[in-house]
């Protein structure tokens, strides 16, 4: 099952693509680029903070739910009757 994550490591980066790029070789006014802006120093920190600890917990549950998918058959206690 696929979750929508909301968690990036990339978070106070500009996103960009190619044509983003290409495009920035002909920007003389310098201001081409959009980054990810907060309030203060520590609202930014605090932002990336969380959201990189996000996506450590995200890749534990992606590593819990695949050690459970591929040891099923282990897992199961027998119980004697």
């Amino acid at each position: 099952m696929k979750k929508n994550k909301k968690y990036r490591t990339d978070f106070l980066y500009s996103t960009t693509n190619y044509l983003t790029g290409v495009g920035s070789i002909f920007n003389l006014a310098g201001s081409f680029y959009n980054f990810n802006s907060s309030k203060s120093g520590l609202e930014a920190d605090f932002k990336a903070i969380s959201s990189d600890w996000g996506v450590v917990g995200n890749d534990i549950e992606d590593a819990i739910e695949n050690f459970n998918l591929e040891n099923k058959d282990k897992l199961q206690l027998e119980l004697d009757e």
